[in-house]
């Protein structure tokens, strides 16, 4: 499976490594060419000895996407810290690239259900995540 991540900071060099090391094929795209070094975290070689492409280029431009191979990607991750970045490339990558599994991380808790619900796009809200666990754990220091 040929997996594109679009955005390399602590969440998506994460994920790519993660889906390097299961064995499939993973192209980034991140705008700092120094994120490259956290996508070599915990490797014996280089991203690209492991077998990992990355590009330079924002996720919005049209050549940088092409350049890491968003036509041949069987799912798209948008993982970058910007809602409106994130959402417009899931968007993108499904109606213009047809991928299938779009999967983006969105912030705003009313945006990412909405998208979900909508535009049928596999959400991840970390902010909603935050929540439920903070909820929880109010609930377990009242003894609820």
């Amino acid at each position: 499976m040929f997996v594109l991540v679009v955005g390399a900071g602590r969440v998506g060099s994460s994920v790519a490594r993660s889906a390097l090391a299961a064995g499939h094929d993973v192209s980034v795209v991140d705008e700092d060419p120094l994120s490259h070094e956290r996508l070599e975290v915990g490797l014996e070689a280089s991203w690209e000895d492991c077998g990992g492409r990355f590009t330079v280029g924002t996720g919005i431009e049209m050549e940088a996407l092409r350049a890491a191979g968003v036509e041949e990607a069987d799912v798209f991750i948008a993982s970058t810290d910007g809602d409106n970045t994130n959402l417009t490339i899931a968007q993108i990558a499904r109606k213009r690239y047809g991928i299938e599994h779009v999967i983006v991380r969105v912030l705003d808790p009313a945006r990412s259900d909405w998208y979900a619900e909508r535009h049928q796009l596999r959400t991840i809200c970390p902010t909603k995540h935050a929540i439920e666990m903070f909820e929880a754990a109010l609930s377990e220091a009242a003894g609820v």
